[in-house]
């Protein structure tokens, strides 16, 4: 039977880990346990609850930084952000559209713990570049400082990086120093129409590459399976292909940038321009990827999150649907390929991680059934010399490896 231990602030967490370590038994770190469905499976006993600790305990506004603690939900710190025209630069994903859980769930510790950036990623950063420090429990059962306003402690670790995207796998975060940015005035996306994947690769470098500070660029092939989402079936996807650029700031400049990006475009076809309102509602579908939610047809399809290099992202995802008859869509001018790939037992990992790998980038199976999770490696195999040097850091913070254990690696084992 699973024991669930409510903590109430960080001493807790210190003795439920010091608990864990004299008794040599793992523990799952979790906030709202939104995204226990992604990672390898874990058997832990014993389920650390940080969703107590969900004080905004810093927000000063004037200097663009915010420190709550790590189990504030992630909905509420965006509102309290949005009253004061502010947000995070990285667009934080929600993936309850995907995986089909409670909407509107997550915690700062999770968001920082799974480092899922959305589409402003490709200019702005993801998550561990705009943590700023925190505090944390190590799996030795001590609270530690990260960063705030320095950028290395005496250890020599860049800490706040090394947080961002372990998963919990190297300690247990309870408070967070995040920067912020000031919302945007307006924002204009500019579409086009019924390009090919290797066109709409080439339209979105040339605007990403240009002097014209493009935010955000996707490419959304034509499909006879995928869900249309609302804001995107507005523009005429899924039966439609449509290549979108966005261009975010000040209403003086997005005018002037956006009829400017239109014109550099015009080899591709003539841009069509959307305004704020609806703008922003097709870069939250896309963040969230809502044409693959968990409540379309392709539910019950497996789905992929491959990184590659931008100019690469049609290659790539052009032979993927080639070879299984899946679905791909681009965000990050191709730097990031969203893949649903039909149910199998093996999720179709050696073809993905063989397109991925061709194309110089990593895959990770961000949606599955957990015995699929557990038949194959979720996160992308290491080579032998960076998985040596995580192994490394691994013992220096975990050295029992008591927190989520085998979340990330299935030979997870002291």
């Amino acid at each position: 039977m699973v024991q669930t231990l409510k903590v109430r602030d960080a001493a807790d967490v210190e003795g439920a880990i010091r608990e864990a370590i004299a008794a040599e038994q793992p523990v799952d770190i979790v906030g709202h346990a939104s995204k226990r469905d992604i990672g390898q499976p874990t058997e832990a006993a014993t389920v650390i609850d940080l969703s107590a600790l969900n004080a905004v305990t810093g927000y000063e506004p004037h200097e663009l930084i915010v420190t709550v603690q790590a189990g504030a939900p992630v909905s509420d710190v965006i509102s309290m952000l949005d009253a004061k025209n502010q947000q995070f630069a990285f667009e934080p994903m929600d993936t309850s559209v995907l995986l089909g859980t409670s909407s509107g769930a997550g915690t700062i510790g999770g968001m920082i713990a799974a480092g899922l950036a959305g589409s402003r990623r490709i200019r702005s950063g993801g998550v561990r570049d705009h943590l700023l420090g925190g505090k944390a429990v190590s799996g030795f059962g001590d609270t530690f400082v990260a960063g705030s306003r320095v950028v290395k402690n005496v250890t020599g670790y860049d800490i706040s990086k090394l947080l961002a995207g372990s998963w919990g796998t190297l300690a247990a975060l309870t408070e967070a120093t995040i920067k912020l940015v000031p919302k945007a005035e307006s924002q204009v996306t500019l579409v086009l129409r019924g390009l090919d994947d290797a066109t709409a690769n080439r339209a979105m470098t040339k605007a990403l590459g240009s002097s014209f500070d493009v935010s955000s660029a996707a490419h959304l092939p034509v499909s006879e399976t995928r869900a249309p989402g609302d804001a995107l079936a507005r523009l005429g996807a899924p039966v439609q292909a449509l290549t979108l650029v966005r261009v975010e700031g000040i209403d003086v400049s997005v005018a002037n940038r956006a009829r400017s990006l239109a014109e550099l475009l015009l080899p591709f076809g003539k841009a069509e321009s959307v305004d704020t309102e609806a703008s922003v509602e097709i870069w939250q579908a896309l963040r969230d990827v809502v044409p693959f939610a968990a409540t379309s047809p392709l539910g019950n399809h497996v789905v992929w999150r491959i990184v590659c290099p931008p100019t690469a992202g049609a290659v790539l995802g052009t032979a993927l649907k080639r070879d299984t008859g899946g679905e791909v869509i681009y965000d990050w001018g191709g730097g990031l390929v969203w893949a649903a790939l039909s149910p199998a037992a093996d999720a179709h990992a050696a073809t993905v991680r063989a397109h991925a790998a061709a194309a110089g980038g990593h895959a990770m199976l961000l949606r599955a059934p957990k015995e699929v999770r557990a038949a194959i490696d979720v996160f992308q195999p290491q080579a032998p010399g960076v998985a040596a040097l995580s192994r490394r850091i691994k013992e220096n913070f975990d050295p029992r490896h008591i927190l989520n254990r085998g979340r990330m690696r299935r030979d997870d084992l002291p």
